[in-house]
């Protein structure tokens, strides 16, 4: 297929030699040896020549016998031809003669002819040096009026054109001489221009990213209304493709253009119009007039390369400068976004030089450029964002940096990296939202009543239950005004709990996650939320020392419902991602063990500030441990005690009879209240007996001991708390009961024979408390004792109490062996 493609050529440029004239040859033959196959051309021409010659020869032998017969009849013609001499010779006498007079004016008229040509000739010789000197008299005007790009193509036409053809004079020799100097000085002016215009661009950068910015801001705007419209980049920020100028002003050198010497930006112009008309695009911001005409000049100079290596190694120093961010940055957005606008607008700018001059900037250079900023832009991101304490600020930066890149991706940068650095900066967003969302909690929990709220008519009734999902079919039925259960802050708490849920979707906006992407990072972040920040702040609020029982309630009865509102929060961020909870591999929340942890919490302090207040009122016991007899009635102490317990647990009634989940039975906090105090009560009565200051302990104070105690059983009979079985709730005094009966009865033969057995009726007595109550009934470091006052009686019961020590301590060290 070459073979053929070749010899098609040849026989064309055949052709073509044999049709053109000789002067204009040269070209032909050239582009036979750009060709690889000259040789086999050569044999093409030289089997061309020799058809030719075949044809020479056949017309040579054509034409032969009309030579033949043409010789003869000139041979004819010479003897005519010597009279046609001969009579010539006679006219040329009689000419010469007659001519003389003619002689004479012709040299008259040759003279004048001379003088003509010599003023022609002048006049020609003006004619070449005018256009010069014209010329040369544009150029001084050019360079005046500092329209150096038609200087520089003025003076290539004078050099090149006008001075060959003007000739050898002074006057051409000094207008050489002087057009190097021009077109140095033209290149140092042009040099000048460019700094000029690198010094605007690095002041108005900012400017100009703003505008690229807000371009495509309203273009995602656009877009996201549905208006899919494509514009050109000069009137959307987008890539505009200028013609370059080289081109533009070579056929139009006296253009406006080519007379802008360094008006670089229109910003200032473009400001004032901005509110009334259209953004401008980034583009039209700026005037590369000043790139162009010094790359033309330099091109045209051959020092092209030079200016390349200069104007890539000045952006690069401003590269460093536009990266460097302030070091207050940090403090408001607007230092964020201003330095975002000095990036863009950098990238902008070498953008549409890129495509605009034909290699003095190349992709590979600003692909380079962009990798140093996107470094440096990164790690100023992450130094300068971590010191970000606000939620707000942090997701407007977010927002910022999409839309910064946005921006830079729609100009074909690669900005990956920012959506990863991005998704590093949600888990910073939400560690703020959590400090955030602590000091509300903490708030609401602070200012709650701790009491069920009231509610008065329907409209109350409604604007609560639209804050918080409570459904109860029971308190539907009662009328107004009725009682909520839980106290304000649950819906408040839920109502906070959504509004971070929505903060966290809010940041997560434009990071081209799949929803269930979001999904996931939402119930990550919520469940943080639960288990960190609100747990925290329950177990703070619980543990607060000002908290009361009834807050304690409270706090059990709210944390219930809030339990049970758990799944309403797995279905709104379902509804608002867009993903079934029942996914797979869908994150649960963990509120329920949130609320059930702080449940737990408040139902210890319960247990714990109602065995204070009970420690409490036994602080105010004054028990006379040497009474005769006992007072027949319980402590007025006691009394008091009993009564706020009796209230105490009246107000348990409240608390939720059956949990979500964790299977409790009804009542079983107040329950476990009630035995907790009553083992309490009974272990502080029992303490109190055995405190070691209490050195000496009478018959008479035992029996007022008992009385209290059976005050206490009474109370425990009566059933404070719904739910016990039976005499359940006296066991908690059992241990006591069955100590004071011992002593009351002095019953020590029967329970020295039943010790150990598990009929014994004083099972739950143990020596070693026997013993040591039994010690405090005599005075060992004096001699008379407690019985000193009975005599005989008193010797009687001494040695009955020996007896009975003995036997005690031998029992214990029996049952120790």
């Amino acid at each position: 297929m070459a073979s053929v493609e070749t010899a098609a050529e040849h026989e064309r440029i055949l052709r073509e030699i044999e049709s053109t004239d000789t002067n204009c040859i040269g070209p032909t033959l050239r582009s036979v040896y750009d060709g690889r196959a000259h040789g086999l051309f050569v044999e093409n021409l030289e089997g061309r020549i020799r058809n030719h010659d075949r044809e020479i020869e056949k017309m040579c032998n054509h034409h032969f016998q009309g030579f033949v017969d043409s010789i003869t009849e000139l041979l004819k013609v010479r003897g005519e031809a010597q009279k046609l001499k001969s009579q010539v010779t006679e006219t040329n006498t009689k000419l010469q003669d007659d001519g003389k007079e003619i002689l004479t004016t012709m040299d008259e008229l040759m003279q004048c002819r001379i003088q003509q040509r010599n003023i022609v000739t002048t006049i020609e010789k003006l004619t070449r040096c005018l256009p010069v000197l014209q010329m040369y008299s544009k150029l001084q005007e050019q360079m005046k009026a500092k329209r150096y790009y038609p200087a520089l193509r003025t003076l290539e036409h004078l050099e090149q054109s006008c001075l060959p053809q003007a000739g050898e004079y002074r006057f051409c020799a000094i207008m050489a001489e002087n057009i190097p100097r021009l077109r140095v000085n033209i290149r140092d002016v042009s040099m000048s221009d460019l700094k000029d215009f690198l010094e605007s661009i690095r002041k108005h950068s900012d400017k100009i990213g703003g505008a690229a910015m807000k371009q495509a801001q309203n273009q995602r705007s656009l877009n996201s209304a549905g208006m899919q419209q494509q514009q050109q980049r000069g009137g959307s920020g987008r890539r505009v493709r200028k013609d370059p100028p080289s081109s533009e002003l070579e056929g139009q050198s006296d253009s406006p253009l080519s007379e802008q010497d360094s008006g670089i930006l229109d910003v200032e112009d473009e400001e004032d119009d901005e509110e009334e008309e259209e953004v401008p695009g980034a583009q039209e911001l700026v005037d590369y007039s000043p790139v162009y005409r010094c790359l033309h000049i330099y091109t045209v100079l051959g020092a092209r390369d030079t200016f390349e290596n200069y104007y890539r190694k000045q952006r690069r120093k401003q590269a460093r400068l536009v990266l460097q961010p302030h070091s207050n940055m940090h403090e408001t957005l607007e230092g964020y976004r201003r330095y975002f606008n000095q990036i863009v607008g950098f990238f902008v700018v070498e953008d549409q030089v890129l495509h605009t001059t034909q290699g003095l900037v190349n992709r590979a250079y600003l692909e380079e450029l962009w990798d140093l900023a996107l470094s440096k832009t990164i790690a100023a991101l992450r130094t300068h964002s971590s010191y970000c304490t606000d939620p707000d600020l942090v997701l407007d930066l977010k927002n910022l940096i999409v839309l910064f890149a946005d921006t830079l991706q729609g100009y074909g940068f690669t900005v990956n990296q920012l959506f990863d650095m991005l998704l590093e900066m949600r888990d910073q967003y939400g560690e703020i939202l959590l400090k955030k969302w602590a000091l509300s909690f903490r708030q609401i929990l602070d200012l709650d009543n701790y009491s069920p709220i009231p509610v008065a008519t329907p409209e109350e009734y409604h604007s609560i239950t639209s804050q918080f999902p409570f459904q109860d079919p029971e308190l539907d039925k009662t009328p107004f005004p009725k009682k909520l259960p839980f106290s304000e802050f649950v819906p408040r708490v839920y109502s906070q709990l959504k509004e971070f849920i929505y903060a966290c979707l809010k940041f997560s906006e434009d990071l081209h996650l799949s929803s269930t992407e979001i999904d996931d990072m939402i119930r990550k972040s919520t469940n943080l939320l639960l288990t960190r920040t609100l747990s925290n702040c329950l177990q703070y609020a619980i543990k607060k020392k000002n908290v009361g029982l009834a807050e304690l309630v409270q706090i059990i009865i709210n944390t219930t419902h809030l339990e049970q509102s758990c799944h309403y929060l797995e279905e709104f961020i379902s509804n608002i991602t867009n993903v079934p909870p029942d996914t797979m591999n869908a994150t649960k929340l963990y509120g329920t063990s949130t609320f059930k942890d702080a449940r737990h919490t408040a139902e210890a302090g319960i247990y714990t500030k109602l065995n204070h207040k009970i420690d409490q009122f036994l602080q105010l016991a004054d028990y006379d441990w040497m009474a005769v007899q006992g007072a027949g009635q319980a402590s007025d102490y006691l009394s008091d005690l009993i009564a706020f317990l009796c209230s105490t647990f009246s107000v348990f009634t409240h608390l939720p009879g059956k949990a979500i989940e964790h299977g409790t039975l009804p009542g079983k906090v107040a329950q476990t209240a009630c035995m907790s105090a009553c083992k309490h009560l009974s272990t502080s009565l029992l303490q109190q007996l055995l405190e070691p200051d209490v050195r000496q302990v009478s018959m008479g104070a035992l029996q007022q001991l008992n009385v209290d105690v059976k005050e206490c059983e009474r109370f425990a009979r009566a059933g404070p708390v719904p739910g016990f079985q039976g005499d359940t709730l006296l066991l908690a005094f059992i241990d006591l009961r069955q100590l004071l009966d011992l002593f009351t009865q002095w019953d020590w033969s029967t329970y020295l024979a039943d010790y150990g057995r598990p009929t014994c009726k004083y099972l739950r007595v143990n020596p070693h408390t026997a013993l040591a109550l039994l010690e405090k009934m005599k005075d060992t470091s004096r001699k008379n004792n407690m019985f000193s006052q009975f005599r005989k009686n008193e010797r009687d019961k001494q040695k009955l109490i020996d007896t009975v020590v003995k036997q005690l301590r031998n029992l214990i060290a029996s049952h120790q062996s």
